[in-house]
């Protein structure tokens, strides 16, 4: 193995990756999966999970998965455990789980509201907390939340879901804050994804002059292929990124910069 592929490669790694499923978890989880981590994909539904561990194993990786509904806070603790009995103690986490009611202010409830802070937010906080102090006796960690273009712009119908992902990108810093300290080895970043198309988003796919205008707000000129998120998850779960930590990186087409 020379130098450079030792530096991103995840040989050996473990990686447990919400929302893992489908979508940017999924993506994700390949990445990884790819770069020689074994994947744990966490999510609720079984048949997508199936299929998702079905696709590393058919590329010769490592692949195991667990359906649980992270809405429910209480049954986190039982659900990493299991987790830990696949390949051991994950030491790569990705919190890519989330969900976006879309729902006009007015109609917004207190279940609505709750349930997307607590998907978006709350679980992340839990579920890594639970995973730092493995983190912590291998000396060696990586938490890679997932932010959204939502944490730095305002678009409609999304109140709770912008205040949730307003909120990642500030807990990431304070996981850092935490956990990052002295010979950790423990980094904590977000991948703060812009348009891309995934279920949160596929609706939006039947209105070409959206999608299209969409594309006009990037410097790029295009919206987000879910390849495209493959590098940079990698490279924040490798050894390449170990003097990283509280950042979030856009991956928009430069739509934050303009």
């Amino acid at each position: 193995m020379n130098a450079v592929h030792q530096l991103f490669s995840l040989e050996g790694r473990i990686a447990l990756v919400t929302g893992g499923s489908s979508g940017i978890g999924r993506v994700i989880a390949m990445g990884l999966a790819e770069a020689g981590a074994a994947i744990i994909h966490v999510a609720r539904k079984e048949e997508e999970l199936q299929d998702a561990t079905k696709e590393v194993e058919k590329r010769d990786g490592k692949a195991a998965y667990l359906s649980c509904d992270l809405f429910k806070i209480d049954e986190i603790s039982e659900i990493l455990e299991k987790a830990c009995s696949f390949f051991g103690a994950p030491d790569i986490l990705v919190n890519a789980a989330g969900t976006n009611l879309r729902q006009p202010w007015e109609e917004i409830t207190v279940e609505s509201w709750d349930r997307q802070i607590d998907i978006n937010l709350k679980a992340p906080f839990f579920v890594a907390r639970h995973l730092v102090p493995k983190m912590k006796k291998k000396n060696w960690g990586r938490i890679i939340n997932i932010a959204s273009l939502q944490s730095e712009r305002a678009f409609p119908n999304s109140i709770p879901y912008g205040a949730s992902k307003g909120g990642v990108v500030q807990l990431t810093r304070a996981m850092a804050e935490a956990w990052s300290a002295g010979e950790s080895g423990i980094t904590c970043n977000a991948i703060a994804p812009g348009f891309f198309k995934t279920g949160l988003t596929s609706a939006l796919y039947d209105k070409k002059e959206v999608i299209d205008a969409l594309a006009r707000q990037t410097i790029i000129g295009r919206n987000g292929e879910l390849e495209d998120l493959k590098g940079v998850a990698i490279f924040l779960a490798s050894p390449a990124s170990a003097y990283i930590t509280g950042q979030t990186i856009f991956v928009d087409g430069g739509w934050t910069a303009k």
